[in-house]
């Protein structure tokens, strides 16, 4: 079944404010988990003491239940409702280049691109700093250096991510940060 899309600006979409459910709470949680455990872990905690590791261990549990959420879970947490092709990934970006990209349901390609991204960022950021902890890797200065660069890797693609999201959110006249709490958008 293809996602449904409209232009940005159509005059087709519904005026009445009528919303769907995209967003189911796993992938809310999932989502709020996240973003609270990278302020927590790169602005207030301090690196290695006991609570920065305990909130990388609920990241660790929090990206599993993720990915296996996302092969058996609701229609939009699934890898294969939203996992672009490169070729539908060049043509919506051709298309945001020219203001034309189309409104997106789930996650647009772009997006699909970056939360694969942050993802992948993530497993890294927690397996390094598991590592740490290993006495193979006690002190090693690559990994912890490693874990750095993930980790500040992942700040700036958060923030690219969330100045991506008001951008739609303003293109597309909706709230996409309210309806990753509500887990709704308008259909």
């Amino acid at each position: 079944m293809r996602e449904r899309i409209a232009p940005a600006g159509d005059a087709t979409s519904p005026a009445n404010g009528a919303a769907v459910r995209v967003w189911d709470p796993v992938v809310r949680l999932f989502h709020w988990t996240v973003v609270a455990a990278c302020i927590l872990n790169l602005f207030i905690l301090d690196d290695g003491d006991p609570p920065h590791r305990i909130v990388g261990y609920v990241v660790a549990g929090a990206l599993a239940v993720r990915l296996v959420w996302g092969f058996i879970g609701t229609r939009y947490a699934r890898f294969s409702d939203f996992v672009p092709t490169p070729s539908r990934l060049a043509r919506y970006i051709a298309a945001l280049a020219k203001g034309r990209e189309p409104r997106v349901l789930g996650h647009n390609p772009a997006g699909a691109v970056m939360m694969l991204a942050l993802m992948v960022l993530l497993a890294g950021v927690c397996l390094t700093g598991w590592m740490m902890g290993l006495d193979a890797f006690w002190g090693e200065d690559w990994l912890e250096k490693l874990h750095e660069t993930l980790a500040n890797a992942i700040l700036v693609l958060a923030l690219l991510h969330a100045s991506a999201a008001l951008f739609e959110s303003w293109r597309h006249r909706e709230n996409l940060v309210w309806s990753m709490v509500t887990g709704r958008k308008r259909a």
